[in-house]
């Protein structure tokens, strides 16, 4: 089955699509584009949502991502079950969660099938409703002999830990703390939106570490908290970015900072839950972050630090593989979230299914 996974996360960095082949356990990536995120969509996610926004942006961004599968399809033929993660705009792990764009309106303007609302069953049976993405690291990454830590920098960072010659109860997942969002927003802030990112790390790399600040914020009881365990924007949002701004630290000090403290939270988590050897195959935006991986490599001194492009999978595209293939798995009528992972009271399918147009 030909099945498209669409993905946009925290960063609002814009929409991810992936065309899969899944034939069982076998999974091919067929191809994969990127569309950004219209400037005032973005601004318009993070300002203050009442309901009536958040109706319009949940139709609004059904259609976003209607047009990206079509130009995916276009490009690398048709497809026939879509899955979209949506946009979250809310996450309270363990009690409530939010994501928009409209699976209705992209089955609609589709056609296809698509499988939506991922996180909100796992949650009802007890669990986090993150993260979700293991149980593909578990098909795509287990290995017989080595331990393997696959980690995603995304908007937050998050790890999964899969032991040599593992079961999926063995899985070992949780998110990190921040990812990409703190940096992304200090850079707009620097840049005076000119720019969303740190790009190849050089604001951090010109700025210099607050070594008094980067200790506070590592006093944070979340990193010391045993998983299962999830965080959102609530955590690492505005409010988080204001309080970093308080300081009065010049801004390009504080990228360098934010960049430090997602590389210290990342190697914190991963010495708390393995021991080397091991080899930790890294995805998402923050791998395009020289900083930042060079950090994430002297905190980790003995473990193969890489990334899974040297695996043949795009390390931009990792996550819109996976929920591909976790909307094949909910289409099946399998379960695919790991209470391991989640703390769910038992595994669960995920998602929910809109029927495409009936001809």
């Amino acid at each position: 089955m030909r099945v498209a996974g669409v993905m946009s996360g925290t960063s609002l960095d814009g929409i991810d699509v992936a065309v899969v082949e899944v034939r069982g356990r076998h999974i091919q990536t067929i191809g994969f584009q990127s569309t950004p995120y219209p400037i005032a969509l973005r601004l318009g996610l993070l300002g203050d949502l009442d309901a009536a926004r958040i109706s319009r942006l949940n139709f609004y961004l059904g259609e976003l991502y209607a047009r990206a599968v079509v130009r995916a399809v276009r490009r690398f033929g048709a497809v026939d079950l879509i899955g979209c993660h949506g946009q979250t705009i809310f996450h309270e792990g363990g009690a409530n969660t939010l994501q928009i764009g409209e699976p209705a309106v992209i089955a609609e303007l589709t056609g296809v099938p698509v499988v939506s609302n991922f996180r909100t069953r796992d949650i009802a049976a007890g669990g986090e409703g993150a993260p979700l993405v293991p149980y593909v690291d578990f098909l795509l990454f287990r290995h017989p002999t080595r331990t393997r830590i696959v980690l995603n920098i995304g908007g937050i960072a998050n790890i999964t830990v899969i032991p040599p010659a593992a079961f999926l109860r063995d899985v070992v997942a949780f998110d990190t703390g921040p990812g990409n969002m703190v940096i992304d927003a200090l850079v707009r802030d620097y840049t005076g939106g000119k720019q969303n990112y740190d790009r190849n790390g050089k604001i951090a790399a010109s700025g210099k570490i607050a070594r008094g600040l980067l200790k506070e914020l590592l006093a944070d009881p979340y990193y010391r908290k045993r998983p299962p365990k999830s965080a959102g924007r609530e955590q690492y949002g505005r409010e988080f970015v204001a309080r970093l701004k308080a300081s009065k630290i010049p801004l390009q000090d504080l990228v360098s900072t934010a960049t430090a403290l997602t590389a210290a939270t990342i190697a914190t988590a991963v010495s708390r839950v393995t021991r080397p050897p091991a080899e930790l195959i890294a995805s998402g935006g923050g791998v395009h972050n020289p900083y930042l991986m060079m950090h994430l490599a002297a905190f980790l001194p003995d473990v193969a630090v890489t990334t899974s492009s040297h695996y043949g999978l795009d390390a931009d595209a990792k996550e819109a593989i996976a929920f591909a293939v976790l909307a094949f798995e909910t289409w099946r009528g399998r379960p695919a979230s790991l209470p391991s992972v989640t703390g769910a009271t038992h595994p669960v399918i995920l998602g929910n299914i809109t029927p495409g147009t009936v001809n």
